[in-house]
Formats: structure tokens, sequence, C-alpha cells
């Protein structure tokens, strides 16, 4: 049975927040991206083309969007994924040699996980952190700073032992079901998709 056979309800809802049109079938992709990501973790070539049927559109669009954000994932990860920021600032500031001291202390590559599923890597895009660098990410939960080779040291131990310190900065920003965002301080930014409302003819 696919995924969504049994989630029809949450398919409507997701398809709800756009237009009914073909484009708007479209736009519904990275919400049923991240609902399967949720669910297991990776996307995998069985989702991506039941995705694609449901949105009217093609497994390779599916996979041209889920390359694009590293935050989309096409193979398993481990419990703890770290997310290793090597653009310009933190490559200055050390990242290059960070991610070669993490992969060694590992030792898993990209698109592996450790023998124990614990632990898996990635070198990502600018983290727009670049004050704090070099910056690890690690899953959705937020940023480790200033990670030097004895912190995150310190960072693995902590997760080989399932308690991994709080981040020094939880992800800025989380979206809820309806659309608003949220700062980590529980603020609301911006609005919901209830507070959308059609335009008008003068205003169109």
């Amino acid at each position: 049975m696919s995924y969504f056979a049994d989630k029809q309800p949450l398919v409507a809802d997701i398809f709800s927040r756009y237009p009914a049109s073909p484009q708007g079938r479209r736009s519904a992709l990275m919400p049923l991206l991240r609902e399967v990501q949720n669910a297991f973790g990776y996307v995998s070539e069985t989702h991506a083309a039941e995705i694609a049927s449901l949105c009217g559109t093609t497994a390779t669009e599916v996979r041209s969007v889920m390359s694009f954000y590293s935050t989309y994932h096409t193979v398993p990860t481990g419990k703890y994924h770290l997310q290793v920021c090597s653009t310009l600032m933190c490559a200055l500031a050390g990242s290059d040699e960070l991610w070669d001291h993490l992969v060694s202390t590992l030792d898993v590559q990209p698109g592996e996980v450790t023998g124990d599923g614990r632990f898996s890597v990635q070198k990502v895009e600018c983290l727009g952190s670049c004050g704090t660098a070099p910056v690890v990410q690690i899953g959705d939960e937020g940023y480790y700073e200033n990670v030097t080779r004895a912190k995150c040291d310190r960072l693995i131990k902590a997760m080989r032992a399932d308690i991994p310190p709080p981040p020094d900065n939880p992800v800025p920003v989380t979206v809820r079901e309806d659309g608003r965002q949220m700062t980590a301080k529980g603020e609301r930014v911006g609005a919901s998709i209830h507070d959308l409302a059609p335009l008008t003819g003068s205003e169109a």
C-alpha cells in the first residue's frame, strides 16, 4: 500500500492550502515531502514517485526540488544527522578541517550511516551564521557554533550517550501547520494561511 493511500484527509488538507489548479497541486510538493521525511527520515524513490503522481508532475521534478534543499534526504540518515556548513566563512574558520576530523572520527561518509545507526554526515550550503563559524547543525534542532575539534569531540561523546547538549542557537524560525512562523522564543512572525484573503478586482 502506498504511504498516502490511507491518509486522504491529510492529503486533502494539504491541497486545500493551494489554488485548485495544476500549478497549485505542484505547490503541495514540499509539504508532502516533509510529511514523508518526518515519517521515515528520508524520501525513497517509491515515495518520490507517489508524491509526483499526487502533484501531477514527474519524479524527476520531485528529485530536482529535493536536490535544491539540504533538508530533504534521499537516503536514510542516522539518529543524529550532522550537517557541516561548507560555505566561505565557515571554510575560512576551519570547517574543512572540522569535516575531515568528523568523518575520520565517526568513520562515515556522506550517504552512509554508522554501523550502530547513530550518525550520518552531510556538507551543506550556508546556514547563515557566519559570525559564529564554523557551524554544525544536528537534525532540525539547531546550530552548534564555533565548533572546534575539541567541541566536536564533546558533542560526539554526548550523542553516543544520547545526552546531546542543547544547541547554542535553536533553529531560529519554525513553521506551524497553519503556516505561521514562530521564533525560538515563541513569538509570532508574519501571518498564517488563515489570514489570507483573495484579491479583489481592484487589487489584482
